[in-house]
């Protein structure tokens, strides 16, 4: 906890996420770079979906992502409610934009697997709806947190919502047991994977790319509050002047 005291510093905080914005996008780039191409030209077709399935390794890491970024924002938020962490409700409020993205790419690439795959572009079934409602769900906390922003709130009401909101990352990522879908069962595991290896390599490498890259986003998008706050406040003293 005193390291977590320590880097809500905002002059600390910055101090370390300057140089690792730009370690961390860079190496998320490479590392999708490298990724995407052994995924489209160094494993073979499935032999069922054929050449659909190498939507996988930016379907996969997209959905990852927009689980992960709520939980991210959900933990900030309670860190924001409990401790009063000075930056917990900025990277909570960092989180969202990025996360919304994902989520967003994670419903599109999936339509765009499920029209060959199902013979159809979206079905009603428990995995998609829930994510459509996560990414609703992202749109609402950004609503939220600009309305409270603009109204000087405290943000207790944002943090309150991203706490709730994470009732749906279980349901999400249980739906295919809970439910009868389209959507196929889980397929990775800690221990054992149904995906064959020669097809499954570059996954874990544009997951760690994806994420890489998100952590980039989320730390520029931090600096970027926090710039203009400190820029907001001297315009303010100056006024007062």
């Amino acid at each position: 906890m005193p390291s977590l005291h320590a880097l809500a510093n905002p002059a600390r905080f910055l101090k370390i996420a300057r140089p690792l914005t730009g370690v961390f996008f860079w190496l998320g780039a490479l590392l999708i770079a490298v990724g995407v191409w052994a995924g489209l030209t160094q494993t073979p077709p499935d032999y069922l979906q054929g050449e659909t399935v190498r939507i996988m390794y930016i379907h996969v890491p997209a959905a990852w992502l927009g689980m992960g970024g709520w939980s991210s924002l959900a933990i900030a938020s309670i860190a924001y409610l409990v401790w009063r962490h000075p930056l917990a409700q900025v990277a909570a409020r960092a989180i969202a934009v990025p996360g919304a993205a994902f989520a967003a790419i994670c419903l599109v690439t999936g339509a765009i697997w499920g029209r060959p795959t199902w013979g159809t572009w979206w079905q009603w079934d428990g995995r998609l709806t829930s994510m459509l409602l996560l990414f609703f769900v992202y749109l609402g906390y950004i609503a939220l947190a600009r309305a409270d922003a603009e109204q000087g709130g405290d943000g207790r009401i944002p943090a309150l919502y991203g706490v709730a909101g994470s009732v749906l990352l279980p349901i999400i990522r249980y739906s295919v047991v809970w439910w009868n879908t389209l959507h196929q069962g889980p397929s990775i595991g800690l221990t054992k994977s149904t995906i064959d290896g020669t097809i499954l390599w570059p996954l874990p490498i544009t997951m760690a790319g994806f994420t890489f890259l998100f952590g980039g986003i989320v730390l520029m998008r931090m600096r970027m509050m926090l710039a203009r706050t400190k820029a907001e406040a001297r315009a303010r003293r100056m006024a007062a002047a």
